[in-house]
């Protein structure tokens, strides 16, 4: 017993001695690099300096370029035809309300940052600024293909606003490139009707222009038959009738016009489409009483023993004249409106912040590019110092060229003899 005693009393010390062999070879090995890169510290200093002073050179012979941005604030959604349309949908509106919040449709500014990118307005720009002769290109493809390389148009921002960036070498030129595109959307956005208002507005515009060219018909028609038949002064209760038929069929022609305007955003349930509707039925009924007929070529306004066989077709050039005058004023009148309406919503893209010459170049960074560069010719030099010190040892011992060679031959394609 006494001896087993000793025996492990003997033994006891030796135990808390024991160190891991893998951490002692860790701290050697760390330790080896340290001492590796402190004593290659001048090649790791020079390799910096040259990715230092190459950086400098080329941050200096690199173009400068300029960046000019314009703010632009899209046109708002319309609450009051929300609304409207809302109460349409009766009990879908839930599920529409739904469908936008839940299904998370698509930014609103999407569709105006993508006109801002049509093939038309990229197009006018490359004419208005002369870019195939700026950017030399041969072709006016190649010459928009460049224009959108140095081009950022940004919706997608918090703010709501859309951003356009414009690069450029002249600071001058970038500005004038940047306010251009909102030249350039606005001349797109006057043919095409984005909000209600203004596609009423574009309705009303084509009706009008299409009335005044029948009035200036009719008027050079009436014309021709005063010269072929000479003037005929019809009687009073003629003329009477002769104009309030034509004032009937212009308010026809004018409310039919009214409720086709109606029918691009409204349903058949709209309450102003079944009012317009029945208003549009009763100028039907007192036009049917005064024995004329919707159509302007259908009927007589005068039956042809009031009126004189002779000035029957100037009656009737007169009637064409009354009647186009007519729905020309009212057409106008309607074309106001939606033009007022329109301007009430504001007006479809505003300038927030317009693109003044930028006093800073956007590139090249030179601060920017010599730190990163010093970080890399760092990283490259304890790279060259590392390996520099591999190969002075691989040198030194056989058996650890033995095993570089199996190393190399390992790493080649070359198939090794048998």
């Amino acid at each position: 017993m006494a001896l087993d005693v000793s025996t492990q009393e003997s033994q006891a010390p030796s135990e808390p001695a024991t160190v891991p062999r893998s951490s002692r070879s860790d701290d050697l090995s760390f330790l080896d690099i340290l001492i590796v890169l402190a004593e290659h510290k001048a090649t790791i200093g020079l390799v910096t300096l040259v990715f230092a002073v190459l950086a400098i050179i080329l941050s200096l012979l690199l173009p400068k370029r300029y960046t000019a941005t314009t703010t632009l604030l899209p046109p708002q959604q319309n609450s009051s035809l929300a609304s409207a349309l809302s109460s349409q949908l009766g009990s879908l509106s839930g599920m529409a309300s739904l469908a936008g919040g839940s299904l998370g449709l698509k930014n609103p500014n999407d569709m105006y940052v993508g006109m801002l990118k049509s093939r038309t307005v990229e197009d006018a720009m490359v004419q208005r600024f002369e870019l195939m002769q700026e950017y030399r290109k041969k072709f006016a493809s190649d010459a928009r293909h460049e224009l959108e390389n140095h081009t950022k148009v940004d919706g997608s921002g918090k703010d709501g606003l859309i951003h356009i960036s414009i690069d450029d070498r002249d600071p001058k030129r970038a500005a004038e490139l940047a306010n251009g595109y909102v030249d350039q959307f606005r001349k797109l956005s006057e043919h095409m009707a984005i909000t209600e208002a203004s596609q009423r507005r574009l309705f009303f515009q084509q009706q009008l222009e299409e009335t005044k060219e029948s009035l200036a018909n009719a008027e050079e028609a009436l014309k021709q038959t005063e010269q072929k038949t000479g003037l005929i002064q019809v009687d009073a209760q003629a003329r009477a009738l002769i104009e309030s038929a034509a004032l009937l069929r212009a308010q026809i022609a004018a409310k039919e016009v009214q409720i086709e305007s109606l029918k691009t955003f409204a349903t058949g349930e709209n309450s102003q489409l079944v009012q317009s509707q029945k208003e549009l039925d009763a100028l039907r009924g007192q036009l049917a009483k005064l024995g004329g007929s919707a159509n302007i070529d259908e009927g007589l306004i005068v039956p042809k023993g009031q009126v004189p066989a002779a000035g029957l077709d100037y009656v009737r050039k007169l009637r064409d004249v009354k009647y186009y005058e007519t729905v020309f004023n009212i057409l106008a009148r309607q074309f106001e409106i939606a033009k007022v309406d329109e301007a009430k919503q504001g007006s479809l893209i505003q300038v927030v912040d317009a693109a003044t010459i930028p006093d800073k170049r956007s590139f090249p960074n030179r601060t920017l590019i010599v730190i990163c560069s010093i970080l890399a010719g760092f990283f490259a030099g304890v790279v060259v110092a590392l390996l520099q010190a591999i190969t002075k040892r691989v040198k030194g011992e056989p058996r650890l060229a033995q095993r570089y060679h199996l190393f190399r031959d390992a790493l080649s394609f070359r198939k090794r003899p048998a």
